[in-house]
């Protein structure tokens, strides 16, 4: 097969490149980055673009499944406008060419409580990018909607605090649905549900995708 990828630069997707490259169903990788990923493979094609410009790469999403992984803060982006321009207009122009170029399966990396209807900026947005990729009618779509994740070597002092205080709560019985979900453990989900057999909508929440993640294993 031939994967699709957007946001390989972030935690979930280098873990998801990863998986991908050391999987023999998997023949070739291609990325969509805007600088090159630090890593060699045979498997990997890295195509270098402007997001702001879909007309000049959208004709190079062409495969058997795409995955979309990419996101910002909105300390990191600056501004609200900044931070959806990433987390949906990004997105959503990926997944529209993809749909017009007749790649079937795509899998979608959202948030839990993503609602258009939500009154959080971040939720709301979520749940707007989730309407508008299920609206393109893909053969098959798979969404995961993760808590809290876990990501190697981060930088996030919020994450970092509530990390530890979910899992405390998780040793006392408490949270269990929420506890932290590794990105590693996300990736393998994401590549197992595009060798699902299946056709339609699916969305795979919270602790559901760490028994997702096992179905590879069986």
């Amino acid at each position: 097969m031939k994967a699709l990828v957007i946001g390989a630069t972030g935690a979930t997707g280098k873990d998801l490149v990863a998986q991908l490259l050391n999987d023999s169903d998997f023949d070739e990788v291609d990325v969509f980055v805007r600088k090159p990923l630090k890593i060699t493979n045979s498997k990997l094609k890295s195509h270098i673009v402007n997001f702001e410009k879909p007309d000049e790469w959208k004709d190079l999403i062409k495969g058997d499944v795409a995955f979309s992984c990419l996101g910002t803060t909105l300390k990191d982006a600056g501004s609200k406008e900044a931070q959806r321009k990433v987390d949906f207009d990004y997105q959503y122009n990926f997944a529209k060419a993809a749909k017009e170029n007749d790649v079937e399966d795509y899998v979608l990396v959202s948030a839990y409580g993503a609602s258009p209807n939500s009154k959080i900026f971040y939720s709301r947005m979520k749940g707007e990018l989730e309407q508008a990729v299920k609206e393109l009618r893909f053969k098959k779509i798979t969404i995961f909607s993760p808590g809290m994740l876990e990501r190697n070597d981060t930088e996030r002092t919020g994450e970092v605090l509530g990390g530890k205080i979910i899992k405390f709560a998780n040793r006392l019985g408490l949270f269990e649905q929420q506890k932290p979900l590794p990105t590693s453990v996300l990736a393998k989900a994401m590549v197992n549900s595009s060798k699902i057999k299946s056709y339609g909508y699916s969305k795979i929440k919270l602790g559901n995708i760490f028994s997702f993640a096992e179905k590879g294993d069986n």
